[in-house]
């Protein structure tokens, strides 16, 4: 029972930090419409696409990571039930797998910073501008909540590794 109390605890955090995605998708939504209605210089209104845009990403994302933690509460309760060591298994290999793509994840976002921070640089243009710092914006807000879930799944996955032992 322990080992459900522990999924399920894990999950309802995943949840809870999903809504931080939301949450910022709100913002640039808020900001792209802030920009339309009240951007009078280029920069301004060159702002108005990368804002909506990584809105509708981070909207996306957090929308998509909320429902499937969400069912996934459930499906831990009916997994738990039908067999509790194949459910400890997927729990390990799933976690195991989790970790390995968030290696890749902090190893790809600090250089797609890089390279937009670079365009910065190079390319003086409000557009390009406008699409390089809406871009830094929301990889930092991605690590930002990806740090705290990696920390997260990573503590849940030492559980887990105590349970067996």
């Amino acid at each position: 029972m322990e080992l459900l109390k522990l999924a399920t605890e894990w999950a309802k955090a995943e949840v809870f930090s999903t809504r931080f995605f939301i949450l910022f998708a709100i913002l640039f939504l808020i900001a792209s419409i802030g920009f339309w209605k009240l951007g009078v210089t280029d920069l301004a209104k060159a702002y108005i696409i990368p804002t909506l845009v990584a809105g509708l990403l981070l909207m996306t994302i957090g929308l998509g990571l909320f429902y499937t933690n969400k069912t996934r509460i459930t499906q831990f309760e009916k997994a738990f039930s039908a067999n509790t060591n194949a459910f400890y298994q997927s729990e390990i290999e799933r976690t195991e797998a989790t970790l390995k793509e968030y290696t890749i994840v902090f190893k790809v976002i600090p250089i797609l910073i890089i390279i937009a921070a670079l365009l910065i640089l190079f390319i003086n243009t409000p557009l390009w501008r406008a699409i390089s710092i809406t871009t830094i914006a929301m990889l930092v807000i991605i690590l930002l909540v990806d740090g705290t879930a990696y920390s997260r799944i990573e503590t849940y996955h030492k559980h887990l590794e105590l349970l067996n032992k």
